[in-house]
C-alpha cells in the first residue's frame, strides 16, 4: 500500500487519540467509585435481608404474644367464673365443692404458666424489635453512604464522557485527510490493537516497544517514503519521522 508520509503522520494523531479514548474507557470501567457501590451494594442487601428477617421474627412474635395473652384471658375467666360459684355456696356438695377448688388451683397454675409464657414472649419480642431498629438504622445509613459514592461516580462518568465526547469529535476531525484505504487498514488495526499505527523512534517500534534488527531497518531505509510499512511484531503500521533513526 502507498500512502503520502504526510498522510502516514496523520496516522499518529489518530493513534495518540485512540489511545487516550482506550485510556478514558479503562477509567471509566476501573473507577475505584464502582468498586465502593460494589461492596456497598452488597452490604446493603445483606442488611435489607436481615431486617425482613429480624421483622418477620418481630411480627411472629407479636402474634405469639397475642395469642398467649389470649390463652391467659381465657384461663383466667375460667378461674374467675368458678371462683364466683365457689363463693356463691351454690355447690353444696363436698365432692363437687373440692372438685371445683381442685379446678380453680389447676387453672391458677395453668395462668401462672402461661404467663411465664407471655413474660418470655415479650422478652424476645423486644430483641426482636430492637434488631428491627438497629438493622433498620444500619440500612438507612448505608443507604446514604451508597447514594453518595453514586453521586461520586455518576460526576466522574460525567466528566468522562465529556472528555470522550471531545476526542471523537477531535477524532473525526483527524480523518478526513487520511486516504479511505489507509484509514480502513488503520481501523480494522486498531479492533485488534487499540492502537493502528505506531511511531518508529529510535529504531524501536513505540506500538510494542520491541527493537527493529538491523536486516528490519535496513529494509526500512531502502522502502519508498510513500511505502505503507508494518511493524514485524505487532502488526502495525509503522510510521517513519525523523525521529526514527534511519
Amino acid at each position: 500500500m502507498k500512502a503520502a508520509p504526510e498522510a502516514q503522520k496523520r496516522l499518529l494523531d489518530l493513534a495518540e487519540l485512540d489511545s487516550k479514548l482506550s485510556r478514558l474507557a479503562h477509567r471509566r470501567r476501573t473507577l475505584p467509585e464502582l468498586a465502593e457501590i460494589d461492596e456497598q451494594s452488597k452490604r446493603y442487601a445483606r442488611l435489607v435481608t436481615q431486617a425482613i428477617e429480624a421483622e418477620t421474627e418481630a411480627s411472629d412474635l407479636a402474634r405469639d404474644q397475642i395469642k398467649a395473652e389470649g390463652d391467659v384471658d381465657t384461663v383466667r375467666t375460667r378461674a374467675d367464673r368458678d371462683q364466683k360459684r365457689l363463693d356463691s355456696g351454690a355447690v353444696a356438695s363436698p365432692r363437687d365443692l373440692a372438685g371445683l377448688q381442685s379446678e380453680i388451683a389447676s387453672l391458677q397454675r395453668r395462668q401462672g404458666d402461661l404467663e411465664e409464657v407471655v413474660l418470655e414472649i415479650m422478652e424476645r419480642r423486644e430483641a426482636a424489635d430492637a434488631q428491627v431498629r438497629a438493622f433498620g438504622t444500619q440500612r438507612d445509613e448505608l443507604a446514604a453512604v451508597l447514594s453518595t459514592s453514586e453521586a461520586r461516580r455518576d460526576a466522574a462518568f460525567a466528566e468522562i464522557d465529556k472528555e470522550a465526547a471531545e476526542l471523537r469529535t477531535n477524532r473525526t476531525a483527524a480523518t478526513e485527510d487520511i486516504p479511505a484505504d489507509l484509514l480502513k487498514l488503520y481501523e480494522k488495526l486498531k479492533e485488534q490493537y487499540t492502537v493502528g499505527a505506531a511511531m518508529l523512534h529510535g529504531g524501536r517500534c513505540q506500538g510494542c516497544k520491541v527493537a527493529l534488527s538491523i536486516a528490519e531497518m535496513n529494509r526500512i531505509k531502502a522502502a519508498p517514503h510513500d511505502e505503507v510499512l508494518r511493524c514485524d511484531e505487532c502488526r502495525r503500521i509503522l510510521v517513519r519521522t525523523p525521529e526514527s533513526g534511519i
